[in-house]
């Protein structure tokens, strides 16, 4: 089966992190990273930025843009940093899809010759992501894991007829 990674555009990642800080991290499911750009664009705003421009900018009357540089100055990098990390983050899948084909073909192998543990799933087949072997399905997409571990048990109890 041909694994499929989830490739983020970091374009839109771009867009949304312009339309309001952080959205482009949450749009590359980095919450964590969205929050501290979030609390630092309040930061640097509540420290730097003249409360009379924020008032003005908020009625819609027109700022000096210096009075709002620092503002705009960390938006603007968390924009950057959205693009950065979706570019980095898709590298990342590509280079682990290519080894995980392999390591999937390895533990193929190691099955097939009794050197691995029957039944056991250390990725999801649908997502390639690691999942938790207590569980019987992946908690990434859903995926349920013991289907083909049941049936070639299943098999292999039956003298290998399926009734």
């Amino acid at each position: 089966m041909e694994r499929t990674t989830s490739q983020k555009r970091p374009w839109l990642a771009a867009l949304l992190g312009a339309l309001a800080t952080g959205f482009g991290h949450l749009y590359l499911r980095r919450w964590r990273r969205a929050v501290g750009w979030f609390a630092t664009l309040f930061a640097v705003t509540y420290v730097l930025v003249d409360p009379a421009a924020i008032e003005a900018l908020a009625a819609g009357d027109p700022v000096d843009p210096l009075s709002v540089a620092p503002t705009l100055i960390v938006g603007g990098a968390s924009v950057v940093d959205a693009y950065v990390v979706a570019r980095a983050q898709n590298a990342i899948a590509q280079a682990t899809a290519a080894t995980g084909e392999t390591r999937s073909t390895d533990s193929r192998a190691e099955t097939e010759t009794g050197n691995g543990v029957e039944g056991t799933v250390d990725s999801c087949p649908n997502c390639g992501k690691d999942v938790d072997p207590e569980l019987d399905f992946c908690h990434w997409c859903t995926a349920e894991l013991s289907a083909g571990a049941e049936a070639g048990s299943g098999a292999a109890e039956n003298g290998g007829s399926e009734r």
